[in-house]
């Protein structure tokens, strides 16, 4: 597509909204925790309104992709900045768990549509050079949370509440809604090459986007369940667990923004099988050290997932071009469905395991109650300081199966492109 005069502010103005999906994501990680203390949630309870973000997700971005080409992404995103007010608002005003469970709902599914509208408005805007530009707008879901897990830990320090932290993303979200509002958008690639609907789906139901729907399962639970999860489950372990997110991030920020060459050098397939090399090697670091080994643990890790997220959208774009906005609407929805499926599953298991280190018949409620410093609450903590680990452990064998996974789509990947190349040579 030609050179449109608002390119540049188009895309200034969707990396605007992806910091607020990502701000939320930084800043809930941050004080998941305290809302668990002041609503007197369990780690199940916690687990499900984590886990409601990552569901809204999915529902939006979806729905989000089958329309999109009809309604437009202009008005995909006029309803993701309404739902972010309406998200952050009821957060800031949140009574208990109810409330935080559709505050976080509203929230997942502004998430959700920002992505539906973003990703094919990038590759439409950059369809020379998808993969590193979905890169380079990716990074500001790292840049976020980094930002986000900064503000929480210095204006903790200052004794400033949680709601205050969570009323700061109001600003990004009326800048970026307001930018969109005054920007003309193109209709998404596939209908400015006229790629019919029929042709459409029949790439969507081919062989290789369903594995590489199943292979974003994998890659979306390895990056995002950890990254929203590493306070709770390292907290006991670290002093600054939290700051383990943000070192992790920064990694992931820095990574995204040197795509370019990096894809260029190792192509889509080989950057994702590196990835998933670093990523097991940074999550096995992360659930069996501690001290400083714990830094360097989210520093491999974060080298692993930078460019899972974006990598993944960039090769089903380039390589299966016809499967358009639904096609990388699809899968953002496939892992974010995932990650709120296991992250449900982890915090009952992480529950069980907390509850399976008490001594035998122990009341939860009274461990969960005693103050700190006393006898009852010091096992709890030693419990919880077992069982974070054993979580990581356990998904340490998603990034080992991605290996291999990623080990065989680079040969195919390579055995397909050499047939293709003396067929267009002789042509």
């Amino acid at each position: 597509m030609p050179t449109t005069p608002q390119r540049s502010q188009l895309f200034l103005a969707s990396c605007l909204a992806l910091l607020v999906t990502s701000l939320s994501f930084g800043i809930r990680a941050g004080i998941l925790g305290r809302l668990g203390v002041q609503f007197e949630l369990n780690a199940g309870q916690l687990g499900t309104i984590a886990a409601t973000a990552f569901w809204g997700f999915p529902l939006a971005v979806v729905i989000g992709g089958f329309v999109v080409d009809i309604i437009g992404m202009k008005r995909l995103l006029i309803v993701a900045f309404v739902f972010h007010l309406a998200g952050i608002l009821l957060t800031i005003f949140a009574g208990g768990y109810w409330s935080l469970f559709i505050s976080t709902l509203c929230i997942g599914i502004a998430n959700g549509t920002v992505e539906a509208a973003c990703n094919p408005l990038v590759a439409t805007i950059y369809s020379d050079n998808k993969t590193t530009k979905l890169n380079h707008f990716h990074l500001w879901f790292p840049g976020g949370i980094v930002i986000g897990t900064l503000l929480v830990y210095f204006l903790d320090k200052v004794g400033i509440g949680w709601q205050v932290q969570v009323g700061l993303m109001i600003i990004p979200t009326l800048i970026y809604g307001f930018l969109f509002s005054k920007l003309s958008f193109p209709v998404t690639e596939r209908v400015a090459s006229g790629v019919s609907t029929a042709d459409m789906y029949k790439a969507v139901a081919s062989p290789l986007f369903i594995v590489m729907i199943i292979l974003m399962f994998g890659t979306a639970i390895t990056e995002l369940f950890t990254g929203q999860w590493i306070d709770v489950l390292l907290k006991n372990v670290s002093d600054n667990a939290i700051l383990l997110l943000t070192l992790e991030t920064g990694v992931m920020v820095v990574g995204r923004g040197f795509a370019g060459p990096v894809v260029h050098k190792f192509s889509p397939t080989g950057v994702l099988l590196i990835s998933s090399i670093l990523a097991a090697v940074g999550l096995y670091l992360l659930g069996h050290s501690s001290g400083n080994m714990l830094f360097v643990g989210a520093i491999v890790f974060g080298m692993g997932v930078c460019y899972f997220w974006p990598t993944m959208l960039g090769f089903v774009s380039e390589n299966l071009p016809k499967t358009g906005a639904v096609g990388m609407n699809l899968m953002g929805g496939a892992g974010m469905f995932a990650v709120s499926v296991y992250t449900i599953f982890m915090g009952g298991h992480y529950n069980d395991l907390i509850a399976g280190k008490l001594p035998a018949g122990a009341d939860m409620k009274l461990y969960n109650d005693a103050p700190a410093g006393s006898e009852l609450a010091n096992v709890l903590n030693e419990a919880k300081k077992a069982a974070g680990p054993e979580i990581l452990n356990t998904t340490l064998i998603i990034p080992l199966v991605l290996i291999v996974a990623f080990f065989i789509l680079l040969f195919y990947m390579r055995g397909k492109k050499n047939t293709i190349t003396p067929t267009a040579s002789a042509a």
